[in-house]
């Protein structure tokens, strides 16, 4: 396996065997890979199977650790159209066919409108989004529920279902390019819900003075007609790369669609509203507030969309005396000088 980018840090990662966030498994099989840093050129000449997971990020607004800004975008594409400009002129020097597969997140339409019109005529494009989450990558990607294709070349789409049957015997769902764009995101706002739901439910709970957890392995139980209890947990928000993102760019798709409702923004508007609720559970006791964890979840460092950060802007927004820490972001002298704070004022 090699690989290519345009940041040169990154070929100091593969050089150390190391990566500068927290992700499962990672300090144990990097070291032992074979994975190395080449040029855009030598990628081409050496794969079979050429895989594009450029970012198509959300100005940092977006993501969910502050506020929710009154408007709407969609997700910006200017990295990876500028990335399939790139490799195509490369596949074009190349002079061989070459199969892409694209597995950045976008919204329906996108690869139609913006790939496309850039994309070499030797490449036999597939699109597979991954259904992996930040800290959990390597996990996910060995162990998805599914894998989803985006078919424009049934040849390229077998060759790679042929190179994904040494790695796990999941099964393929093939559709159109578009089709799968929407899946992608659609599945991605519907993990929202399910935690939007189980805040819900978290809050009748605790104004009624039932026992969330309870009710809701109950309802887990149902799993024909209701759905599985992953993420079924009354808690914090959703966070992380892909949310609350995509359900901000889902509800921009939604008003250029003139959708007759904008359930997506319902959706972050409940985040937003639920944690500022539990902004206000906190500050009843008119003491100092302390937030343990600024990571969005418990297995990684990365802080993208963390809930915990919004709760904590909207404490500090609000004049609380508030303070966060997390000893895998701030290191452990800071985290035991905090705690001890803690302990002080407990």
């Amino acid at each position: 396996v090699c690989g290519y980018d345009i940041n040169p840090v990154v070929k100091t990662y593969i050089d150390n065997k190391s990566i500068p966030y927290k992700e499962l498994y990672v300090d144990e099989l990097l070291p032992k890979s074979h994975i190395r840093f080449a040029e855009i050129d030598d990628v081409v000449k050496q794969s079979d199977i050429i895989f594009v997971p450029v970012q198509t990020p959300h100005d940092p607004l977006y993501e969910g650790c502050t506020p929710l800004p009154t408007t709407r975008v969609d997700f910006n594409y200017d990295a990876l159209v500028s990335a399939i400009k790139n490799l195509s002129d490369s596949v074009d020097n190349n002079g061989q066919e070459k199969i892409v597969v694209i597995i950045s997140t976008v919204l329906p339409g996108t690869i139609e409108k913006y790939i496309k019109p850039v994309l070499s005529n030797k490449i036999k494009l597939c699109y597979n989004p991954f259904f992996i989450a930040m800290g959990t990558t390597i996990k996910d990607f060995l162990n998805p529920e599914f894998v989803l294709f985006g078919v424009d070349d049934l040849d390229a789409a077998n060759y790679v279902e042929g190179f994904y049957s040494t790695l796990h015997s999941k099964k393929v769902f093939r559709t159109t390019i578009k089709n799968a764009e929407l899946i992608k995101v659609a599945y991605n706002t519907f993990i929202g819900m399910k935690i939007v739901y189980a805040n819900t439910i978290m809050e009748i709970c605790h104004k009624i003075g039932a026992d969330c957890d309870v009710v809701i392995d109950a309802i887990s139980l149902a799993d024909e007609r209701l759905i599985s209890p992953k993420y079924l947990r009354g808690g914090m928000g959703d966070g992380g790369g892909c949310h609350p993102r995509d359900n901000i760019a889902m509800s921009w798709l939604a008003k250029m669609l003139n959708l007759s409702h904008d359930y997506f923004e319902d959706l972050m508007l409940a985040r937003e509203h639920q944690t500022e609720w539990l902004a206000f559970l906190c500050a009843e006791p008119q003491r100092p507030i302390y937030i343990l964890g600024k990571s969005f979840k418990p297995e990684t460092n990365i802080q993208t969309g963390s809930p915990s950060i919004l709760l904590f802007n909207i404490l500090y927004s609000r004049g609380f005396n508030v303070d966060i820490f997390d000893p895998h972001t701030d290191g452990l002298e800071k985290f035991n000088e905090k705690f001890s704070k803690i302990e002080g004022n407990s």
